[in-house]
């Protein structure tokens, strides 16, 4: 079968298309006929050696995929050939087939096109975790999004106002806040030339965010947090900006306010049953139309390589798919 290897870590040019041979199930896993794959940054901090987790080399990339159940090993209960699911490979979706532990795939229904799915898992799972499991945003409440036109920005976004809450969307560009508007956003921040703390504290009446949805980092991190209001919340997401910010505790203090670590990856292993329960009533919300992933690319399989870099380039909003 054809895969994007990684057989250096180094430059996200150095990936190649190889032949490598097809996947057999193991006891307990899964083979899946990939459709299509969601392109998400981790994936190309995984290429550059730059993640906090390195797979042996070579390796193929690619943390999300949905598709068609080829077969199934031993001892699997809860699947079979030609089921429709979505899956989170550790790594190895960017491939025409990926082996998958069944505990990481999940049906889907026919109403649910292959991007989408592709698209759903690690956004909305993480964006939900953050903000339900981990952040208890309330209806009523203002939550403010930062990098809110991207994957997990937007996806914060629609499960804010699904949840009832008055949602601020940050972003860098008026077509970016746009994308946000349309997905639900109550006011925008443009944050490529606005104040963030000045523009959060006119659109609260000086209250500031109750919760805080953080996927950037940098410079924006401690800005947002003198945005908090009090009690509020501090959820941190990831670093997209690349700087990793060192919070002033004495504004963590004076505001009484929490900073949470939001990471999705280390919920699935340390809490499964509670995290499949989640994604599975992620996927009937999905299903049912309440929450809708933006696709705003596709690529080949052999142009793995522009869909990472139209990803880390800031030129694609929500999420690019890969289709085999």
């Amino acid at each position: 079968m054809k895969a994007i290897q990684c057989v250096a870590f180094g430059p996200l040019e150095n990936l190649v298309l190889a032949d490598v041979p097809d996947p057999v199930a193991e006891a307990g896993e899964i083979v899946v006929q990939v459709k299509t794959a969601g392109v998400n940054f981790p994936d190309a901090l995984m290429v550059q050696g730059k993640y906090q987790v390195k797979p042996p080399l070579p390796f193929v990339p690619g943390l999300e995929c949905a598709g068609v159940v080829s077969s199934v090993g031993a001892g699997v209960t809860g699947f079979k050939p030609g089921d429709r699911v979505a899956a989170l490979p550790n790594p190895g979706a960017f491939a025409e087939q990926v082996r998958v532990p069944a505990s990481a795939a999940f049906l889907i229904p026919d109403k649910i096109t292959f991007p989408a799915a592709a698209a759903f898992l690690l956004t909305y799972g993480t964006s939900w975790y953050g903000l339900v499991t981990r952040g208890h945003l309330a209806a009523g409440e203002t939550l403010l999004v930062l990098g809110a036109s991207g994957g997990v920005g937007l996806a914060a976004v629609q499960i804010g106002k699904l949840l009832g809450a008055r949602v601020i969307a940050a972003a860098s560009s008026a077509e970016k806040l746009d994308l946000c508007m349309r997905n639900g956003a109550d006011a925008v921040i443009d944050y490529s030339h606005e104040d963030l703390k000045a523009r959060v504290r006119e659109l609260t009446n000086g209250k500031g965010a109750d919760v805080i949805f953080d996927p950037v980092g940098g410079d924006f991190t401690e800005a947002a947090l003198r945005s908090c209001a009090w009690r509020g919340r501090l959820l941190v997401i990831g670093f997209a900006a690349g700087a990793i910010p060192k919070l002033p505790a004495n504004l963590i203090l004076l505001k009484g306010c929490s900073v949470i670590g939001v990471l999705w990856g280390s919920y699935s292993v340390q809490e499964p049953e509670a995290y499949r329960a989640e994604m599975l009533a992620l996927i009937k919300r999905l299903a049912a139309g309440e929450l809708v992933p933006h696709v705003s690319a596709t690529y080949p399989l052999a142009r793995s390589v522009d869909a990472l870099n139209a990803l880390i380039g800031r030129s694609a909003t929500g999420k690019v798919v890969i289709e085999t």
